[in-house]
């Protein structure tokens, strides 16, 4: 019947299934560049996971892969336990937010945020209402009617967002999105990330430079080396929530922090080493 929820085994088991599942892949690029040597990971339902590492060193390129926009050249990836053909099912949706907030400049904010329901051809009468959710949650309710021009970086990073939110995800896959804006406006997005996130119930793999950033937002950073890419080592980030400026200005933070550079470290000496 439509509307009845799965038993609660059914449910139960789903919960357990990876949301990623990666193995063994591998990606070669046409012109022979070895972009990744063969990677294993799995994502977990509810985690912040960050991929970090030196320039070069993949990270973009796996999260491309997560998101199925490259193939591997060999190995496998399963979403959800299953194939992507399955992905944009209920509890199986993904949505990406890229560096640039990559807005159409000659459309409001609004039609920016309904422009994949759009594409889905979701009624107007039921895509306004969920456009209007989605930036009361990046609080850009009053710009709903503004060009992206008139907005700052960070509001139009916003928006970018909200577009991401209005389709209701359960893989939410960021890359570098906050690199290029200063750090209060950073530091404020990432309270508002991990606030949809916690409310949510997001799975969300995210990609910094930022190992500050990484510590903030993550229950589980993966760091990667160069020459080819491939996973150096995973830190874990056993911090509850909420996490706010306490825990920004924390001795906790502070050790976090020094145990993740040094990680880094290792991985950029590891992939220097390979050159």
């Amino acid at each position: 019947m439509p509307g009845t929820l799965a038993p609660l085994s059914d449910r139960r088991d789903r919960a357990l299934v990876p949301v990623v599942d990666i193995r063994a892949a591998e990606k070669i690029f046409s012109n022979g560049m070895r972009g990744l040597a063969p990677i294993d990971l799995t994502v977990r339902r509810g985690e912040f996971l960050t991929l970090i590492g030196p320039s070069g060193c993949g990270k973009s390129t796996l999260l491309k892969l997560i998101a199925h926009l490259i193939q591997p050249s060999s190995g496998d990836l399963s979403w959800w336990g299953q194939d992507f053909s399955h992905v944009g099912e209920p509890e199986r949706r993904i949505a990406f937010v890229f560096q640039d907030a990559t807005l159409m400049p000659w459309s409001r904010v609004d039609a920016n945020v309904r422009l994949p329901l759009d594409l889905a051809q979701v009624k107007m009468d039921e895509a306004v209402p969920r456009v209007a959710a989605a930036l009361e949650n990046v609080n850009l309710t009053k710009f709903a009617r503004s060009f992206p021009r008139q907005l700052s970086g960070g509001m139009r990073m916003r928006v970018s967002i909200a577009r991401a939110l209005v389709t209701d995800p359960d893989l939410l896959l960021m890359d570098e999105p906050f690199g290029a804006l200063d750090e209060f406006t950073r530091n404020k997005l990432d309270d508002d990330l991990l606030r949809l996130s916690s409310e949510r119930g997001l799975t969300t793999i995210f990609v910094t430079h930022s190992l500050y950033e990484a510590v903030f937002l993550s229950t589980r950073v993966i760091v990667m080396a160069a020459n080819p890419g491939r996973i150096f080592g995973e830190f874990i980030v056993d911090e509850s929530e909420p996490r706010g400026d306490e825990f920004r200005t924390s001795d906790r933070f502070a050790q976090l922090s020094r145990g993740l550079s040094e990680m880094l470290n290792r991985a950029s000496v590891a992939g220097s080493s390979a050159m």
